[in-house]
Order: C-alpha cells, then sequence, then structure tokens
C-alpha cells in the first residue's frame, strides 16, 4: 500500500512547512509519496506550490525528478490544463469536494469517508477513523494522510 505524505506532512499538519520543496524531498527520502498542491502562472510561465495560493517556484524538471512520488493536486486550470497537454508520466489531478477523481495514472482519489476499491487512495482518513491498525490491512492502493508516519 502507498503512503502519500499530505502537503509533505508525515507526523501531522505543519502549515509552515507544508509545500516547501524541501519538505516534500524530506517526506519522499523518509520512503513515502507526496500529495502536492501545484499552480501554473500562465503570465510568468512558472510553476508554483502552494495549497490557497502561489508560494513556492518550482521548475519542470524538479518536478520531473520526482514524478515517480508525487500525486499532483492541481489548484487551478492553467495547471490542469499543462499537464494534460505535452507532458507525460505524471500522476496529477484536480477536485474540490468530489466523492471520486480519477487521476492521470487511473487511481481513484477517494474523498474522507467515502466507499473505496483496491484502486482507490484513501484521503484524510484520520477525519473518519480512530483505529490506525485497522487501516494497515485496508484494501486499496493507498492512503493520503498528515500522519502516514503511523501507518509505516
Amino acid at each position: 500500500m502507498k503512503l502519500i505524505a499530505h502537503r509533505g506532512n508525515v507526523h501531522g499538519e505543519n502549515p509552515s512547512e507544508e509545500n516547501k520543496p524541501e519538505y516534500i524531498d524530506a517526506a519522499i527520502d523518509k520512503g513515502y509519496d507526496v500529495e502536492i498542491d501545484v499552480r501554473y502562472d500562465i503570465k510568468s510561465e512558472k510553476l508554483f506550490l502552494g495549497h490557497d495560493e502561489a508560494q513556492h517556484s518550482v521548475t519542470w524538471y524538479w518536478l520531473a525528478a520526482r514524478k515517480d512520488n508525487l500525486w499532483i493536486h492541481c489548484k487551478n486550470l492553467d495547471a490542469l490544463y499543462h499537464f494534460s497537454h505535452g507532458t507525460s508520466g505524471f500522476n496529477y489531478f484536480w477536485h474540490q469536494e468530489d466523492y471520486f477523481t480519477l487521476t492521470s495514472k487511473r487511481y481513484i482519489w477517494t474523498y474522507p469517508g467515502q466507499a473505496y476499491t483496491p484502486r482507490s487512495v484513501i484521503v484524510m482518513p484520520e477525519w473518519r477513523y480512530e483505529d490506525w491498525d485497522m487501516l494497515k490491512v485496508m484494501d486499496c492502493h493507498g492512503i493520503c494522510s498528515d500522519f502516514v508516519g503511523r501507518l509505516k
């Protein structure tokens, strides 16, 4: 099962570090995949990481070097457009509060508390489940959480 660090978080929310390139690298170095928030600024033709706003500039090269470990949440239409035209190998998606979203690699990004399948990524189980030992045996592709360190 894939363990996906939400915005790089492994042991709980850390808003001041989330989506920072070095924070993401630290989670990958610990053996986790990472869900990141990506924005594309069409005026400057630059990529940025950041949940609510463009905060940390990154390059296509930076993303490509980590693409096997990234789950890219496109935060604006321009990001979704650029990933869907002219790139390959990235695992990206867009969603708001949809119960289910299909990623570009055909995994089902599953909103908290919804039913899941063996191709699903269960998102933020801490919002619903208290028994973390139960999560270790769920028949799903992965779990995305701020607390993936509890599952390793």
